[in-house]
Formats: structure tokens, C-alpha cells, sequence
């Protein structure tokens, strides 16, 4: 597995662990962010309006605004 894959699936095991909590998730989101290359950020996009759009939509779409077209 390469680095960026398994930077992916341990952000989103984070991001699982910390969703109760609004500001360590966008804590989080933005860590992983960081992490990744544009394409894994936009496929952890997806994946968290997938999972936590009924949540935290707002939090998610304001964290990626900033370095890709929504």
C-alpha cells in the first residue's frame, strides 16, 4: 500500500472516531487535507459528504473551499 493510500484510510478512521465532536472534526478534516495530494483530497470529499454531509456539510464543503472547486 503507498503512503498516500494509507494516509487516506487512517484519516478516515480518524475522522469516524472524532465525528461526535464538530470542532475536532473540522480539526481533523483539515489535518488530513494537508496530507494528501489534490486527487485523494477530492476523493475524501466525496467520501465525507457521502458519510458526514448529513452532519457536517457546512464544515466540509468550507474546508475544501479553499483549495479546489467545490
Amino acid at each position: 500500500m503507498d503512503q498516500g493510500r494509507k494516509m487516506m484510510e487512517f484519516s478516515k478512521q480518524v475522522l469516524q472516531k472524532v465525528s461526535f465532536d464538530r470542532r475536532l472534526f473540522t480539526k481533523e478534516l483539515i489535518k488530513a487535507r494537508r496530507w494528501l495530494g489534490q486527487h485523494d483530497q477530492l476523493v475524501l470529499k466525496a467520501w465525507c459528504l457521502a458519510t458526514f454531509g448529513h452532519m457536517y456539510k457546512d464544515v466540509i464543503l468550507e474546508v475544501f473551499k479553499n483549495t479546489m472547486r467545490s
